[in-house]
């Protein structure tokens, strides 16, 4: 892939200047975007330097520890819909989130792309992070509307099915749009570094069945440990 250079990613920023300028003039908050650009320029120029010791470390601990981290964080995250029910919460939604994101792992880099080592962290970190932060607004979207419809009154099961289609609706929606309203980041990365198209669609393709199973899988496992949460009856 051709390699951008420092003054070729100052260009990119340019089209951003207009924005800016219209902000100000328009006496809107400029100073939050300015704010958010330049924390994006500094998060992912860390990234990229951390990535690049994980890679070159090459340890299953180290792998291991950064996935947990994520998980840890991402469970956390996921929970600020209801933040007034995180600490009784975070235990479910950390255990969902293991379960559906490291299945939906454990399958795509051991059964599909059968990666060696097992825990190579150029495709392990990468991956990972989809997954979690694809199963992270899932959960957010299914502990939110299962909060308000048992609020509302509904029974545990009615709201259990309204939290799970709502928490679906997004990754569902993309599997419409995709290839035909968006090509995704990774089809795109992989077709400008020179891969053949054919080769990059099927790529793309477990990457959304990952993500649909990620989505599907921590959702149901969060609606049904929060059962208890409610004090409902065990009949499901």
């Amino acid at each position: 892939m051709h390699e951008i250079s420092l003054l070729n990613l100052c260009i990119a920023f340019v089209p951003v200047l207009p924005v800016l300028l219209i902000l100000y003039r328009w006496h809107l908050p400029y100073k939050k975007s300015l704010y958010a650009l330049i924390r994006m320029l500094c998060q992912l120029m860390i990234v990229g330097y951390f990535l690049a010791f994980l890679f070159e470390t090459n340890s299953a601990m180290i792998v291991f520890t950064a996935l947990t981290i994520m998980l840890f964080t991402a469970s956390w995250i996921s929970l600020g819909s209801i933040a007034d029910q995180r600490p009784g919460m975070y235990k479910r939604a950390t255990t969902a989130m293991a379960f559906g994101s490291g299945t939906a792992l454990l399958v795509i880099t051991q059964g599909v792309l059968m990666i060696e080592p097992w825990y190579a962290p150029a495709y392990l970190i990468p991956l990972g992070g989809m997954i979690l932060a694809n199963a992270m607004n899932c959960i957010s979207l299914a502990a939110e509307r299962m909060s308000s419809e048992i609020q509302h009154g509904q029974s545990y099961l009615e709201a259990r099915a309204a939290a799970l289609k709502a928490s679906m609706l997004p990754v569902i929606n993309s599997l419409f749009a995709v290839g035909i309203v968006t090509l995704p980041g990774l089809m795109t990365g992989q077709i400008l570094s020179g891969v053949s198209p054919l080769i990059a669609a099927r790529y793309q393709i477990v990457i959304m069945c990952m993500l649909f199973a990620s989505a599907g899988l921590s959702s149901i496992t969060f609606l049904c440990l929060s059962r208890h949460q409610y004090k409902l009856p065990s009949k499901t």
